[in-house]
């Protein structure tokens, strides 16, 4: 069933300074066709549990409005390597977020079933970076792609978001909850999309569509536990509102209030990036 989009407005809790809303008129999609709902009497039973948790849904990226041929070549070949050696693959995050507004990512996050030591045995020139939450830099055609690991992105997280009467869905095989752990672990809904190119589904777990259609930043977890966590996500929700005219969520925004104090103690070598690419609109 098609879900129509809604009339957006370009508005801001933080009385953010608006950017032209033109552009985001032409690629948010007309409508959402749906290609199976994750809906079955395991999901009642699961809503009865806990009532805020969203419904899954999976979509078409055809039906959606882009195509693989939107995702970069360099990108592409790290993608067919690994889907070779039987690994599941996936886009994740904000390059998914983008290609579903129609538009060009900024760079490719890939996570994958291998651990991090078979993504080193399938390329030439590859590296493990990072201590705390090790990823992979895959050197190809010149540019720096980053693969994780399902293995390890949760590393050294026990619990996180789980205490936050979130249900672990009930019945789901080893690949869904994989994707689901995966996806309650990022910042913000609209981030939380996975994509399989080769199946052309994208997986939402957490109600990112939703929030695309009422074009809203919001947090996956509680907002003070998301930005005590991580407080450059203040920064990086500041940034995702501006760049796409979005609008931040009410409980998200008095977080971000409560909270801003907290970037005094982000490390200029580590969180710079965040800071200096939010600080022009402030």
């Amino acid at each position: 069933m098609a879900i129509p989009t809604l009339n957006l407005v370009c508005k801001s809790n933080l009385h953010l300074r608006p950017l032209p809303f033109q552009c985001l008129r032409k690629v948010v999609p007309r409508s959402v066709p749906s290609v199976e709902p994750e809906e079955s009497n395991r999901d009642s039973n699961r809503k009865q549990v806990n009532k805020k948790a969203p419904a899954w849904k999976k979509f078409n990226s055809k039906e959606l409005g882009f195509r693989n041929s939107m995702i970069t070549s360099p990108i592409k070949k790290v993608l067919n390597a690994l889907k070779k050696k039987g690994y599941n693959v996936y886009l994740v995050g904000g390059c998914v977020r983008d290609l579903i507004l129609m538009q060009t990512p900024k760079d490719f996050d890939i996570i994958t079933s291998a651990d991090l030591k078979e993504v080193m045995r399938t390329f030439s020139w590859c590296e493990i970076v990072g201590k705390r939450f090790p990823i992979c830099h895959v050197h190809i055609d010149g540019i720096i792609v980053e693969v994780s690991s399902f293995y390890t992105a949760t590393r050294g997280k026990p619990g996180r978001h789980f205490a936050h009467d979130i249900e672990a869905p009930k019945g789901c095989d080893k690949e869904d909850y994989l994707r689901w752990r995966n996806c309650l672990n990022r910042d913000f809904t609209i981030n939380g999309f996975m994509f399989d190119p080769f199946a052309k589904i994208v997986y939402d777990y957490v109600g990112g569509m939703e929030d695309i259609i009422k074009a809203k930043v919001r947090t996956i977890a509680p907002a003070a536990t998301s930005f005590q966590e991580d407080c450059a996500r203040i920064l990086r929700a500041i940034r995702i509102t501006a760049r796409l005219g979005f609008s931040i969520s009410s409980e998200t925004a008095r977080s971000i209030k409560n909270l801003s104090y907290s970037v005094l103690r982000l490390d200029k070598a580590s969180d710079g990036n965040e800071l200096y690419a939010s600080i022009w609109i402030w």
